[in-house]
């Protein structure tokens, strides 16, 4: 494995993997080890241009304009993630795999052509390890509650949260040598220490 792996954080919202990726760039920070962070939708800045009109209350696309907007705001990325590629250590809050569990398994947009569209963006980039952070759904909603503001992806219901996850639990059981579920319903010091270690071992 590349000593400078690109490292995703996946969950459905309220997961905490926001806040691991955080902690995560502050202990390579303090280690003084080059890293970028990126955040889908967003990131670049033509996809933090898309972030705010995905994300807007008031926008109502359809599930098909959905994914090609997630798509277009990776699409604005994939520069920045070349440039740093195999040369410094790559962060990234939500990717490929979140597009498969929300808009596959969460809307039902075909698999097929997500697969194809990431496939022809990524081209030989390749993901190294992913920590999938799950959350129950009392956790999940009394962390929405204390947020000051919450956007479109923010007021899906139960049974919408539930398919994303359990997307995402199928799609870490298949590539489990690259994927760690972290249960983010336990105490968050001992999550984040289950992480950085197995970070040290990434780098």
């Amino acid at each position: 494995m590349s000593k400078k792996p690109i490292i995703v954080f996946e969950g459905i919202e309220g997961s905490g993997k926001s806040s691991h990726l955080a902690s995560v760039a502050r202990y390579l920070k303090k280690k003084k080890i080059s890293f970028i962070k990126i955040r889908e939708p967003g990131g670049s800045h033509n996809s933090e241009k898309i972030r705010k009109l995905m994300l807007n209350n008031k926008s109502n696309f359809n599930k098909n304009t959905d994914v090609l907007l997630f798509l277009s705001s990776r699409s604005e990325n994939i520069s920045l993630i070349k440039k740093n590629y195999n040369k410094k250590v790559i962060l990234i809050d939500r990717f490929t795999d979140s597009t498969i569990a929300y808009q596959h398994y969460g809307m039902g947009v075909n698999l097929k052509l997500i697969n194809l569209l990431n496939k022809y963006l990524l081209k030989n980039i390749k993901i190294n390890f992913t920590f999938l952070n799950i959350v129950n759904n009392k956790n999940l909603f009394l962390r929405l509650k204390k947020r000051k503001s919450l956007n479109r992806y923010d007021k899906f219901n139960s049974a919408f949260y539930s398919k994303v996850q359990k997307g995402f639990v199928k799609l870490a059981n298949s590539k489990k040598n690259s994927y760690m579920i972290i249960d983010s319903n336990l105490e968050i010091e001992k999550n984040k220490k289950s992480i950085l270690d197995k970070i040290k071992k990434l780098i």
